[in-house]
């Protein structure tokens, strides 16, 4: 999972807000408060979620409210991805973006955009694996962007100054990580906040304009924690 992980959560938070692209991951003690270590029991159910069952979890314009429009899926970019200032990124994987999401297998996700304004957006990405493999795997990610509050990150012709800050991730979940994430290019410069929660074997990320990701982030998890 690892090569494809560093790249690829960062191009998901880009492509949430600014339709760009960037990084994550590596070892350690995650910043952010955790209500279980990493590796817990698998609460809802010991069996992973299809890719086809998740997507019938993710938010639709109907629980997010009058004015969200979805946003099309982004065409796939495989552009060499070069992480400059932070070895805990380069070193897992910042070499090449083969993907816009996680590198598990059983995952969906959504983008909307709030009509009115372009810097209202949010995306939801959806995954499930064991409780274990998890854990590692978005923990690794938020710890190594913690370790590097500042770097820059080469996708193709495009240069993106990076600024990582740690956020205070709400008390949902088995574990939870936040932070917000701030890109600079082209003489523009987005701030994109990124939450992730687990429950059990699912992870719910909610990504996008940080007061959306805070009004969404309840409700999103919620439903992809219904049963049936």
């Amino acid at each position: 999972m690892r090569h494809h992980t560093t790249s690829a959560l960062t191009l998901t938070a880009l492509a949430a807000l600014a339709l760009t692209a960037c990084s994550p991951g590596s070892s350690g003690t995650s910043p952010t408060a955790t209500s279980a270590p990493r590796g817990g029991s698998d609460a809802v159910g010991a069996t992973p979620l299809s890719s086809a069952a998740l997507s019938k979890r993710l938010l639709t314009e109907r629980d997010l409210g009058k004015g969200y429009v979805p946003m099309p899926e982004r065409t796939q970019h495989n552009d060499d991805v070069t992480v400059i200032g932070c070895p805990a990124l380069d070193k897992l994987g910042g070499d090449a973006a083969t993907g816009q999401s996680l590198d598990f297998p059983n995952k969906a996700k959504v983008a909307f955009t709030y009509s009115g304004s372009s810097n209202s957006e949010v995306s939801e990405e959806l995954y499930s694996n064991t409780a274990r493999k998890l854990s590692d795997g978005v923990g690794r990610i938020f710890d190594a962007m913690a370790s590097c509050p500042k770097y820059q990150v080469i996708s193709g012709s495009t240069a993106v100054d990076m600024t990582s800050e740690t956020a205070t991730a709400p008390d949902l979940g088995d574990e939870r990580w936040s932070h917000l994430l701030t890109y600079a290019a082209g003489g523009q410069r987005t701030v994109v906040k990124q939450t992730a929660v687990r429950a059990g074997n699912i992870v719910v990320i909610v990504s996008g304009s940080p007061a959306l990701v805070d009004a969404h982030l309840d409700k999103a998890l919620n439903k992809a924690r219904a049963q049936g």
